[in-house]
């Protein structure tokens, strides 16, 4: 019984969290991809095969044009359309299709992600009884940047030119500052008041420098308006910074040991249900966030380089040969893999590593 015992406890602390994350993450891929279905079905495309998962089947079913599978590498999944990167002679196929029909079902796969994101942020400020703000309300007795012209009553609307909307951008706006200083755009008695070169305390973390925030916010009380502009504050707070991270990653502000892939992704998530499951819901809506802006790149392979061809149709009312953008998109695939793969090795490495 004690060996019994002790078999359930260690998978129930080192197996199950993981497994839920693997379950969890396939849930994002299977939203992404339902979202191209339902739009495939909705707009007269013949839909294939739709799965879960790549790689050999594990379950297979379904009568008629579409057949659903659930396959054993738990990376990815796919909506296969008639026509979707071939000729078809078939009326309902992709390819056949007009470019708006078309443009709906690409994007469609984002959308669903994005709309999960915004639903499972405001999950996780249900429990919450008042939210915070990005007005400045007092300053710790320590604190720095008040005598560099920071005010109690200032509303933060930018760090160093971005938009602020929500405490989030301000985590993020006051991480990897090498010299302490940024500049900060406030709202003070309803003009904009323009402060340079604002001073913080600052401590190196794991190699990237985070400012000290020195200050206490304003709390807004919990009403149904203020929950709603606050999820929404949220969910466009976790938009802005997927896309600062790619542009911090693109100008070397961050490297590439900065990113995860699938491994490094769903060991994180592993870590955090061990701790509390209910914390994962925060961490599931900045990815499926990440998932559906991501996808919206406009890169070979992705949802975003498709967007590009068809764009280019309405635009011209000429289409780009198909074989061209098959070749365009294929080249992109192998790269996106490459990319994925190195990210894979740099994660289990640090996994090893630990």
């Amino acid at each position: 019984m004690i060996i019994i015992s002790g078999i359930i406890s260690f998978i129930g602390d080192n197996v199950l969290p993981y497994v839920i994350a693997v379950l969890l993450f396939l849930i994002l891929i299977f939203i992404h991809e339902f979202g191209h279905f339902i739009a495939a079905k909705l707009l007269g495309v013949r839909v294939n095969e739709f799965a879960l998962g790549m790689g050999p089947k594990l379950l297979k079913w379904g009568k008629g044009e579409t057949k659903y599978s659930i396959n054993l590498l738990p990376i990815g999944g796919y909506c296969a359309m008639e026509g979707e990167d071939e000729s078809s002679g078939d009326e309902r196929a992709f390819c056949n299709k007009k470019p708006w029909r078309r443009f709906l079902i690409v994007v469609m796969g984002a959308v669903f992600n994005l709309i999960l994101g915004l639903i499972l942020v405001g999950v996780t400020l249900i429990p919450q009884e008042r939210f915070t703000t990005t007005t400045v309300d007092s300053f710790h007795e320590s604190s720095v940047s008040s005598g560099y012209g920071l005010q109690e009553g200032d509303k933060i609307i930018r760090v160093d030119g971005r938009k602020i909307f929500t405490t989030y951008d301000l985590s993020y706006a006051f991480s990897n500052v090498d010299d302490g200083e940024i500049d900060i755009t406030v709202k003070r008695d309803g003009k904009k008041v323009e402060l340079k070169n604002v001073k913080f305390a600052s401590e190196k973390i794991e190699g990237i420098n985070y400012l000290t925030v020195d200050f206490y916010v304003k709390g807004r009380e919990k009403t149904f308006t203020s929950f709603i502009e606050h999820t929404f504050d949220t969910a466009i707070s976790n938009c802005a910074v997927v896309y600062r991270s790619l542009a911090d990653l693109l100008t070397g502000r961050y490297g590439i040991s900065a990113m995860s892939g699938p491994v490094g992704v769903t060991a994180a998530i592993g870590d955090v249900a061990k701790q509390n499951i209910f914390d994962i819901i925060p961490i599931m809506a900045l990815i499926t966030i990440n998932l559906g802006l991501f996808n919206l790149l406009p890169l070979p392979a992705l949802d975003g380089g498709r967007l590009m061809f068809i764009l280019f149709e309405m635009i011209f009312r000429k289409p780009v040969p198909q074989k061209f953008e098959a070749a365009v998109h294929a080249i992109g695939l192998l790269l996106l893999v490459g990319l994925i793969l190195i990210i894979t090795f740099k994660d289990i490495w640090m996994l090893i590593a630990g």
